[in-house]
């Protein structure tokens, strides 16, 4: 079994200069929460110049409430803290995105985000970019950057490896629900060195999410004529046996720390 992916760490101080951005007239900006591990839109709230200075001095989101007109910490009273990763203004800077790892619930009605029904639920581009910042680390500190040096066959063959203990863990927990956890640590290990094995090669992670999206809603418009993805499966129409399989026509076939 390899060692499993972990969260990424926190970035810190936060790069974003407070005094660059766009305040309204009542001297906020809005601000958008984004799950880091999940990519879903957590809420929306506003902040004035302060609270964006506590949040990156902290590391912990920090608002103005409109309506009481004074200043509040997520999760002050609900324990239900923001931990945030990331704070990235827009191109006009009059907004700003924070991407944050919740401490639980973040709205206040109990639910995940503010945002529900939400189909977000796994989003590896914070993993990708770990693999990534570790491509010029030292093989001898870093399982990340050994897998790289050891080169695209002996990674596959890794891949390959990997995917059999998934199917074996999925076997385990299908007889035994107690040992479902085992399958999640195996599924992250798989995804973990898939992305490596992608890196290795060149192919960025967006290109399968387009390609998924593609297999689900049909080419976009305009695209007509176009030749397929090789080896990928047939566009969806809305009689086909595999409408809606983003994995129609396709074959059967983690950056821990130190990584």
């Amino acid at each position: 079994m390899s060692p499993a992916a972990a969260a990424p760490a926190r970035r810190s101080p936060l790069a974003l200069d407070p005094a660059a951005l766009r305040y309204d007239e009542r001297g906020l900006v809005p601000v958008i929460v984004q799950d880091v591990a999940s990519g879903a839109v957590l809420m929306l709230a506003y902040a004035d110049r302060q609270a964006m200075e506590r949040t990156l001095a902290t590391g912990e989101a920090h608002f103005f409430s409109r309506s009481r007109q004074a200043p509040w910490r997520k999760g002050e009273t609900s324990g239900n803290t923001l931990a945030v990763e990331e704070a990235v203004a827009d191109c006009d800077g009059d907004a700003v995105l924070l991407r944050a790892r919740p401490a639980g619930p973040t709205c206040h009605r109990g639910t995940r985000s503010c945002f529900e029904p939400n189909p977000a639920a796994l989003e590896l581009g914070w993993l990708a970019a770990v693999a990534a910042s570790r491509r010029g680390a030292d093989p001898g500190s870093s399982y990340t950057a050994r897998l790289l040096a050891a080169g695209v066959e002996r990674l596959a063959q890794k891949v390959g490896e990997e995917a059999v203990e998934t199917v074996v863990a999925a076997l385990a927990a299908a007889a035994r629900p107690e040992r479902r956890g085992e399958l999640v640590g195996e599924s992250c290990d798989l995804l973990y060195h898939l992305l490596v094995l992608l890196l290795a090669t060149g192919v960025p992670p967006a290109d399968l999410a387009a390609e998924l999206v593609r297999r689900h809603h049909g080419p976009p418009a305009g695209a007509a004529g176009k030749e397929p993805v090789a080896g990928a499966g047939p566009a969806v129409s809305g009689d086909s046996a595999a409408a809606g399989d983003p994995a129609a026509g396709a074959d059967a076939a983690g950056d821990r720390s130190g990584r």
